[in-house]
């Protein structure tokens, strides 16, 4: 088996040589090939020079490197790209990961899981900016994907190719990948890994991230419930808007019509009018993703489901989404 190591790095040059070497030695350890990718988010120090000297002496080792800084989840999907293994191992550059735990890891891929994520429990972070935010985070993100996970924020994860090569990223969300996944029915666990306080550098992560997280935590959630049908969402919104303008206006007009209570000045006649519009537009909203839904799987033959095999029918040797190969 061919074991893929992604890593994202920025601004390392103290941290790569150490990080290398015991990496390497873990890697050497095991009976399986394996290839490491180093994703050069645009650092301006000498991590690229260093990471040139590594790779001219491993033919093991691949540099990617960005022109600029695209951050975290554009490394990660560059990785993943370029990753040629069936199981790909994904970790920080900044030796807080201890490579040590990637047997862990692997051994839980082998027994069939087929995303196996980290959990930092003794994190050696500070507690009031990092920690006690990414704990409200994950318990957050937890609630709303409905994927419970002690820790979303650790990069040490193992994913086995079929998985992780029909997720595609942006923005933020390499955080969320194990919720993106989970929409594929997919086998994950998490495993306690090792966590080492930081000895070089500064962190590129901050409390400021998490309005960010948030607002991508709504895409995800709205990617795993209504990717595929939209309109219930927008449609359930347009009509309880609707409905409720309507029947604020059938009493204004009872009122009217057999009260004679005068409606000039009455503010719920212009909220009725208004939550009859919104309504309206909701729906509108609602039929246009339903058309865009349609285009987006339609015009990329994107599948709306995933097959983890076929047993019993030899007409077809299929992997996941890959066409159909006669055998």
């Amino acid at each position: 088996m061919l074991l893929s190591v992604v890593i994202p790095l920025l601004n390392e040059e103290d941290n790569i040589q150490l990080l290398y070497d015991e990496l390497k030695e873990v890697l050497v350890s095991l009976e399986d090939k394996h290839e490491i990718i180093f994703i050069d988010d645009g650092s301006t120090d000498r991590s690229l020079t260093i990471l040139e000297e590594i790779q001219a002496g491993d033919d093991n080792v691949t540099i990617v490197s960005f022109r600029r800084n695209f951050g975290q989840t554009a490394a990660m999907a560059a990785g993943f790209d370029y990753a040629r293994g069936e199981v790909i191992i994904t970790m920080d550059a900044d030796l807080q990961n201890d490579p040590h735990d990637i047997p862990l890891l692997l051994q839980k891929v082998r027994e069939g899981y087929d995303v196996v994520t980290g959990w930092r429990h003794d994190r050696k972070d500070a507690f009031i900016n990092r920690k006690l935010p990414s704990m409200i985070a994950n318990k957050i993100i937890s609630l709303t994907t409905g994927v419970s996970l002690h820790d979303y924020g650790c990069t040490l994860k193992a994913f086995h190719k079929d998985v992780i090569k029909c997720v595609k990223l942006y923005g933020e969300m390499h955080r969320f990948i194990p919720a993106i996944a989970s929409g594929m029915g997919i086998d994950f666990t998490e495993v306690k890994v090792n966590h080492r306080a930081r000895r070089f550098g500064a962190t590129k992560y901050g409390i400021s991230r998490t309005l960010r997280v948030v607002l991508d935590l709504l895409t995800v959630k709205f990617l795993l419930s209504y990717a595929t049908r939209p309109i219930q969402v927008f449609g359930l919104m347009g009509v309880l808007s609707g409905g409720l303008g309507v029947a604020i206006a059938a009493v204004l007009t009872v009122q009217k019509q057999f009260f004679g209570v005068p409606l000039g000045d009455r503010p719920l006649l212009l909220l009725a009018v208004m939550l009859i519009f919104i309504g309206f537009q909701f729906i509108t909203m609602g039929l246009l993703a339903e058309l865009q839904a349609r285009t987006y799987h339609e015009a990329q033959n994107k599948p709306v489901y995933h097959v983890r095999r076929v047993i019993g029918d030899k007409k077809f040797a299929r992997v996941d989404n890959e066409e159909p190969v006669s055998s």
